[in-house]
């Protein structure tokens, strides 16, 4: 899709509404369906920023796109860059500052695959540039953060996805049309939960002072958030992010957003009313800072859904499969008739008696995903939001940001949905916005 065209993607976004987005809408992949490859004049030509291990398999699954170009790639480390640029060197233009990119001519999407303390500037400064958007999970850290990524992208109509990968799995929807169906009767609480063994160790210890590679500006790679000293743990990947609180806020913005998506999927779930989380960090002794206890209470109108992280032990509840110590996650829908458990592969269900004798399995209703950032791509031409779009999505990183405000602030939060906004507490409704680093500015017009 180039810009010299008489009728650019942005005038059409300009001139057409974004399609409903009330619910997740899900599309059969034109890779799929035996349609033939669209002209060279409805190219995307497609940036990313980020270029560790996420950011290259996003990138990855969005070239397979035979439309996708990849034109503009961005890294504050020139080890993770340099590969990027020489791999499209025939398209491709590699930059240090994500704003230059966001400037580079005939742009029309970006993956935005850094660290969670990035996510909601350059979201919106992504759209503000009228680029559609792919934005790695958690969508954001804070509550602010949240609105106005989400207020941003619907003011200036741009096509966005969340990465929560799973959420485009088969087994998911199954899942989903299995409480919809009702066979388990009214649900009043769903429990989810994510668990390892990471003590007591942690990362390790002694780290924080470790001199800065070659080719890397850690000044630009902190930028929002408070300066400290390097640490080669910190940068390795986005598991390593979810040690610190000030670059990921936890493990439960790092993989909450996967497993509490099912539950709010299924049950189309608005906000919650209220948010009492309780935990702290009692066994990890490293060079981060994460809790590694966390227990979440999300109360809707007629319902309770429960999180629980550890990260000093891994017992997985039904979930244990064997005595090893491993990364465990699940989720729980406890109906009147029955007991649904389910992960990101299987599921079980435990009747309450005989109360599910007949009932048959529900019949598939929900279109497959020809995957999440082919999705992405197919609505880019198609301008309709895709399943995670932020407008869906912030139903899920909303309460995960409020339980981590809980956590901090040691009391519930009460939350008006109608308003999107906490209700009676002065203190932390101005923790819900973060203060940024140096000449970082909070985008505080999107709220």
């Amino acid at each position: 899709m180039k810009n010299n065209s008489p009728f650019t993607r942005r005038k059409f976004v300009k001139t057409t509404s974004v399609a409903a987005i009330g619910a997740p809408l899900i599309l059969k992949s034109s890779l799929t369906n035996g349609q033939s490859i669209p002209a060279a004049s409805d190219k995307i030509n497609l940036g990313i920023i980020g270029c560790g291990g996420l950011g290259k398999a996003n990138l990855n699954a969005a070239t397979s796109h035979p439309d996708v170009v990849v034109v503009a790639a961005c890294d504050v480390w020139k080890e993770r860059l340099d590969p990027i640029v020489e791999k499209y060197k025939n398209t491709c233009t590699g930059y240090s500052d994500f704003r230059e990119l966001l400037q580079h001519k005939g742009l029309d999407a970006v993956i935005i695959a850094t660290p969670a303390h990035w996510h909601a500037i350059q979201a919106v400064e992504a759209a503000e540039a009228g680029l559609d958007i792919y934005l790695q999970k958690p969508m954001t850290m804070h509550l602010g953060e949240s609105l106005a990524v989400r207020n941003a992208i619907r003011k200036h109509k741009v096509i966005s996805q969340i990465g929560t990968q799973i959420h485009a799995s088969e087994h998911y929807r199954r899942m989903v049309e299995l409480v919809r169906s009702g066979n388990l009767g009214d649900i009043s609480t769903v429990r989810t939960f994510f668990v390892m063994n990471e003590a007591p160790n942690g990362i390790g210890t002694g780290n924080n002072t470790t001199k800065i590679p070659k080719g890397m500006d850690w000044d630009m790679w902190v930028g929002p958030a408070p300066m400290q000293s390097f640490n080669p743990n910190l940068v390795k990947d986005a598991f390593y992010h979810c040690f610190w609180m000030n670059f990921s806020g936890g493990w439960t913005p790092g993989m909450a957003p996967h497993i509490t998506d099912l539950p709010i999927w299924a049950l189309n779930l608005d906000y919650p009313t209220e948010i009492s989380a309780n935990g702290g960090r009692y066994i990890i002794k490293d060079d981060a800072d994460a809790y590694d206890n966390h227990e979440v209470i999300w109360r809707y109108p007629k319902l309770t859904m429960t999180w629980m992280h550890n990260s000093a032990n891994s017992y997985g509840f039904d979930f244990l499969r064997g005595q090893e110590s491993k990364r465990r996650l699940g989720i729980y829908f406890h109906g009147v008739n029955g007991t649904l458990q389910t992960d990101y592969n299987t599921h079980v269900i435990l009747p309450e008696g005989n109360r599910m004798d007949g009932m048959e399995t529900p019949p598939k209703s929900i279109p497959p995903s020809p995957g999440h950032e082919l999705e992405w791509v197919e609505c880019i031409k198609s301008r309709k939001q895709p399943s995670c779009c932020a407008e869906y999505h912030i139903k899920v990183d909303a309460p995960i940001a409020l339980s981590v405000l809980s956590l901090k602030l040691g009391r519930s939060i009460k939350f008006d949905p109608a308003t999107e906004s906490i209700v009676g507490d002065k203190e932390a409704a101005k923790m819900a916005i973060p203060e940024y680093r140096g000449s970082w500015k909070f985008p505080s017009k999107y709220l």
